[in-house]
């Protein structure tokens, strides 16, 4: 018998708990065997991995309001592969978002002025909280990739005058595409290399309580193509540049891009707040050879019930691998007991951040997303290859199936009616275990190699 890893989660009470074989709830006879077949002579893309964001927010709760031994604990707990569940994607703002204790760029400047060669560029900020935890999370885990998007270019760059509405105004897109620049060039300083970059978080979405900025199709092809790839090039700038990141629903929007600037972006990122993860296979299989990212989801009081919300992550999760996503990236990697800070006028917020950390007390606690990331992150490595996993149409078991680089076989599946249900995972016609999964229950199973 294979000597199997597995971890469940059945409901609240028990949660991504280590188990044997044994201690699964046997098959009964009253259900059938639903069959989860993996083959791993059939492989798709290979997964970069699991994350959320250190925001402004988040970064302050971890950085300053933790004691420095409940600090360590929850970086080892979140980024170490053997410790944790080795998160390995970081996607960050790049300046504020609406999770900041208050609007910034890295280049703010007083009513009525501009600043074209950006001599007050700095990071500042960022130094201050995020990149220390950012250098702890690499230092954790080298594996992990950065990505960052901006919500709002400074204000004077835009219609707006403001980090609030607006479009970026366009003689100053090669202004902003050297703010990007001088972005990964003083993140490389601090030994923290950029993996990828998109030109603007939900360009479909102008907020009015909070940094954002409409980009166009138009606009964005000619901003990438024009100024912020060439920029890139004469730098000599490997970051990658990622379209789109927005909902699933306007698949149309990353298809014009792609058709306009096909050589100069290299993938698509996309969110999970709108549309069916199945945009995201459509425009892979127009542009096989684009990178797919699943870049923002966030849960949050609008699910309010437990187990809806934690089926909604292993549902994602699941269904984003499956449509050729290469990582599957939550939002805030922390919030406080009211689901903050928040900038200010942003209102009453209902997100739900991967911890909870009580600024009144310094309670920590891990949420259902801590979780459901673990699920996946622990058992599915960077550099995985994803497999073909079947199952009968009308079976409610979700799954997907990844090889890693050390040769083991890692399986997620999730029960996704409202009965038991018995399964079966075989790996190329061989049984590896058989099973019930309670209704709404998640299993990992991780296989050793068998070189």
């Amino acid at each position: 018998m294979l000597n199997l890893t597995i971890y469940e989660s059945t409901g609240e009470k028990e949660l991504f708990a280590r188990k044997s074989v044994q201690q699964l709830s046997p098959v009964s006879a009253d259900r059938p065997l639903r069959t989860v077949a993996v083959d791993d002579g059939r492989t798709y893309q290979e997964v970069d991995g699991f994350g959320a964001s250190f925001t402004d927010s988040a970064a302050y709760l971890i950085h300053r309001v933790l004691e420095p031994q409940q600090r360590a604990e929850l970086m080892k707990r979140l980024f170490d592969p053997h410790a944790g569940i080795g998160l390995s994607v970081l996607r960050n703002p790049m300046g504020a978002s609406d999770y900041a204790r208050d609007f910034y760029s890295y280049d703010d400047m007083p009513a009525g002025e501009t600043d074209a060669e950006l001599r007050r560029f700095s990071i500042a900020h960022d130094e201050e909280d995020i990149i220390p935890l950012l250098q702890e999370a690499v230092r954790l885990n080298p594996d992990l990739k950065l990505m960052a998007s901006p919500w709002s270019p400074p204000g004077w760059m835009k219609t707006s005058g403001s980090m609030i509405g607006g479009e970026l105004i366009k003689e100053y897109y090669p202004v902003y595409a050297d703010y990007f620049v001088r972005y990964i060039q003083a993140y490389a300083a601090h030994g923290l290399p950029i993996y990828a970059v998109t030109p603007q978080n939900e360009a479909l979405y102008s907020p009015g309580h909070y940094p954002g900025m409409i980009m166009t199709p138009e606009a964005q092809i000619d901003f990438i193509r024009n100024h912020l790839k060439p920029r890139f090039v004469r730098h000599r700038i490997d970051t990658k540049i990622l379209c789109y990141d927005h909902n699933w629903d306007r698949p149309d929007y990353p298809r014009a891009v792609l058709e306009q600037a096909h050589a100069e972006v290299d993938g698509v990122a996309w969110h999970w707040y709108g549309g069916h993860p199945s945009a995201q296979s459509e425009i892979y299989e127009a542009f096989p050879d684009k990178e797919v990212h699943m870049t923002e989801g966030s849960g949050g009081e609008w699910i309010p019930p437990f187990e809806p919300a934690f089926s909604h992550v292993m549902r994602m999760g699941i269904e984003t691998l499956r449509n050729y996503g290469k990582s599957f990236v939550l939002w805030n990697m922390a919030l406080d007991e009211n689901n903050g800070p928040t900038v200010p006028g942003f209102g009453r917020s209902t997100c739900r951040g991967v911890v909870r950390i009580n600024q009144q007390t310094k309670e920590l606690e891990y949420t259902l997303d801590y979780y459901a990331l673990a699920h996946f992150s622990t058992c599915i490595r960077p550099g995985a290859l994803r497999l073909a996993s079947d199952s009968a149409d009308d079976s409610p078991i979700g799954s997907v199936a990844c090889r890693n680089r050390d040769g083991s076989t890692a399986v997620v599946l999730f029960n996704d009616s409202d009965t038991p249900e018995n399964v079966a995972v075989k790996l190329n016609d061989a049984d590896v275990a058989s099973f019930r999964m309670e209704p709404k229950s998640a299993v990992s199973v991780l296989m050793p190699s068998r070189r």
